[in-house]
């Protein structure tokens, strides 16, 4: 057992002893109670209608407390703000006030007294309006919390499957949220259940059992009181007992799956299948989100593509604007012929993988693949077998890993038609051997994928793997876009040139179509296209630099860094790159080595 700081078990221990204590009390005056003297018919009349009346105003709170909190976490603003703290006042005020309140609204004088013919009060209708007045703030207070703690990707993924906002919200946001509005629907019960305060001032008649307590006390004492305590106690005991086994989630089938099993971390083979879905990408978008601007024009008719950029510069939301589940100020998305601005996202036909995959924490994980209307069961059956998920069917997400968690994220998007899948930084959760081996069985997919993919991400060798086609951005503004290998080899500025991994930065003058003049007499051939004219700027991967005594290249060592990887920094011309490994030397000796002339970067310096 984990040790505890020594103060606390002593203060937890504290409070469980009181709040325990009263109930053993109870027990011991068990044996001097007037059990004879109980009008047994009047406290079952009692007990029927708090049960009754209890379950009545949860019901409506429930019905119209979790849509207010859902509004409540979902919309900002001062008015919504200032609406959030007006309905907890009840919470605040003393039961006697709320029911001093309530008869100024349904008392026989007041408005809607008046309009009921004097039904609201000493009526059960009265008690049911009290005790939900008193008991709706712990379900308003308990959606708001589980809706604002929600991943609301889990919204955006269930939008883009085809489901419509209400049924987003009945078979995706509440599911999701059930544990927490349990608890709090469970809090608003038994404070209905025992309200009395505003009961005995809205509805003394019929008897409550909280009411029906208070008389008893009146006409006969403290040793009448057990008996017409007793079935308060049991009846709450048993409404916590059933919440418990309700909320209780089943235990599960198997035992979870280790993230190296074979079965859970390798994509089976089988025959690729042509791509039959439209090719080509057109974004024209502008949007406007807590002060950043993001501005998006491009097209590409590759089916493998790519956004690269910093954390910031807009790359999700680009994916969002696609997809819907954002509107841009203006703007244009179009998927091969098929123009869908405008389009719900349910209408896209795109699948979705967020970073955090979103995966329905309700549901196994063929239930997660037929979630969408539309889902094809063979192709659900085709894709769990072919990513490797067929002996997982019956998991739910927390009994997958990482990996197996991006798989059936993937196979839920390819279930149903589409023409465009959007891969939100899929890797990013990963650790480095995981990511290495999902991104090379995402390039094998991607070959047989019916579907143009869209990836983001901000690692450019990832990019560079997957895709063909790069857009490069930057605090909201396309920085260089075009085939991979080209705006990798000519980035249009070193801000591009870093963002695509440059390493080894230094400066040049083009004498030639492929020529850098470096200082010292000393020339640096670029293969590729020609460079453009004037100063330029240019770099190389470190582990693209080898030294060795028969090197085309001559320069002097200036430097040397110990660790896992050594590295020394050379002086090449009036420039210096540094180069991973090679033969022991010490500053200052001359040294040879060779680069890799196809990893050079070259571009203009303004």
């Amino acid at each position: 057992m984990r040790k505890v700081a020594s103060p606390l078990p002593w203060l937890a221990a504290l409070l469980a002893l009181y709040l325990i204590a009263p109930l053993v009390a109870g027990i011991q005056a068990a044996l001097t109670a007037h059990w004879s003297g109980v009008d047994y018919a009047s406290l079952a009349r009692a007990c029927a209608v708090s049960l009754a009346s209890a379950s009545t105003a949860t019901l409506l709170t429930a019905l119209c407390g979790i849509p207010l909190g859902f509004l409540l976490a979902r919309i900002r603003g001062r008015a919504m703000g200032l609406l959030g703290f007006l309905v907890q006042l009840p919470l605040a005020l003393p039961p006697l006030a709320s029911g001093v309140l309530l008869l100024f609204l349904l008392g026989y004088d007041a408005p809607l007294g008046r309009l009921a013919h004097g039904a609201l009060t000493d009526s059960f209708a009265g008690i049911v309006l009290a005790e939900a007045f008193v008991s709706a703030p712990f379900v308003i207070i308990a959606a708001r919390s589980a809706f604002e703690a929600m991943d609301p990707a889990i919204e955006d993924v269930a939008a883009t499957l085809g489901r419509g906002r209400l049924a987003v919200f009945l078979r995706a946001t509440l599911p999701t949220a059930r544990p927490a509005l349990l608890a709090g629907l469970l809090l608003a019960w038994l404070r209905a259940f025992g309200e009395f305060g505003a009961t005995v001032m809205v509805a003394y008649h019929p008897y409550s059992l909280p009411v029906y307590t208070y008389v008893a006390f009146g006409d006969q004492g403290l040793p009448a009181m057990l008996p017409v305590l007793l079935p308060a106690i049991v009846l709450a005991f048993t409404i916590m007992i059933l919440s418990t086994v309700v909320s209780a989630r089943p235990a599960p089938r198997a035992g979870a799956v280790p993230a190296a099993a074979p079965h859970a971390n390798t994509v089976r083979t089988a025959p690729p299948t042509a791509p039959v879905g439209p090719a080509g990408l057109y974004l024209d978008l502008e949007k406007r989100l807590h002060g950043f601007r993001l501005v998006v024009d491009w097209s590409s008719d590759a089916r493998r593509l790519a956004i690269l950029g910093p954390s910031g510069s807009g790359k999700s939301l680009t994916l969002k604007l696609i997809a819907g589940l954002e509107r841009p100020e203006r703007g244009t998305v179009r998927v091969g012929a098929r123009e869908l601005t405008g389009l719900e996202p349910s209408r896209r036909r795109i699948g979705y993988v967020p970073q955090s995959y979103a995966l329905f924490p309700h549901l196994e994980v063929r239930q997660q693949l037929r979630f969408a209307p539309d889902a094809d069961p063979a192709l659900a059956a085709r894709w769990l077998e072919r990513l490797g998920l067929a002996d997982l069917a019956h998991r739910r997400p927390a009994q997958l890993s990482l990996g197996q968690q991006q798989r059936v994220a993937l196979a839920r998007a390819l279930v149903r038609p589409a023409d465009l899948l959007l891969l939100d930084e899929p890797f990013s959760a990963l650790d480095a051997p995981l990511r290495g081996a999902l991104r090379r069985e995402l390039r094998a997919l991607q070959a047989e994928l019916p579907v143009t993919t869209l990836l983001v991400t901000h690692d450019p060798g990832e990019a560079l793997l997957l895709a063909d086609d790069i857009l490069v951005l930057a605090e909201g503004r396309a920085l260089q876009s075009g085939p991979a290998a080209q705006v990798l080899r000519r980035p249009v500025s070193e801000l591009a040139a870093r963002l695509l991994g440059a390493d080894n930065v230094a400066e040049g003058i083009a004498v030639g179509p492929n020529s850098i003049e470096l200082g010292r007499g000393v020339t640096l051939e670029v293969p590729g296209t020609a460079l453009p004219a004037g100063r330029l700027g240019w770099s190389i991967p470190a582990d693209r630099v080898w030294l060795h005594a028969g090197g085309r290249h001559a320069g002097t060592v200036e430097t040397l860094s110990d660790g896992p990887l050594p590295r020394a920094l050379i002086r090449f011309g009036d420039t210096r790159i540094g180069a991973a490994g090679g033969p022991a030397l010490a500053p200052g000796q001359p040294c040879r080595f060779d680069l890799d002339g196809e990893r050079i970067q070259v571009w203009p310096l303004s």
